[in-house]
């Protein structure tokens, strides 16, 4: 009886291993106020590295939707853009994005700031936010 439970664990995982893994469609949002309607994941990138003030960044707490807007967006790690914001505290040069913890909490806190840019699941999308890019 243990040896069938094991195989039919076995096959499960198997199986399971080669389902593939769904990420979640990432939308860059802004207030619907800001006059932005369109940008590039290279524009929205500086924003997100601190090399431009003209929006305020909203940061997801670690997670695999950060980990993957980085990837496909920033073209860097958790660990390099951390860097990057350190180095940038530490010299003056700019405050830490705040950090949420949600996709609803960003989008809130983009909804009450006009310069707030952010990201999250496009499922999570409403009339609070205007999307202004979708990450492929």
């Amino acid at each position: 009886m243990h040896n069938l439970i094991g195989k039919l664990l076995l096959a499960a995982g198997v199986w399971l291993a080669a389902a593939p893994v769904l990420a979640a469609e990432i939308v860059v949002i802004v207030n619907p106020k800001n006059p932005a309607t369109r940008m590039f994941s290279e524009q929205a990138a500086q924003f997100f590295l601190g090399k431009s003030t003209l929006f305020t960044p909203v940061e997801h707490t670690d997670g695999a939707l950060r980990n993957e807007f980085y990837k496909k967006v920033l073209d860097k790690d958790a660990t390099q853009v951390k860097a990057i914001w350190s180095k940038l505290v530490f010299t003056g040069k700019a405050s830490a994005p705040k950090e949420y913890g949600s996709s609803a909490e960003v989008k809130k806190a983009v909804a009450a700031d006009t310069s707030a840019i952010g990201y999250i699941e496009k499922s999570a999308v409403d009339d609070s936010v205007k999307v202004i890019l979708t990450v492929q």
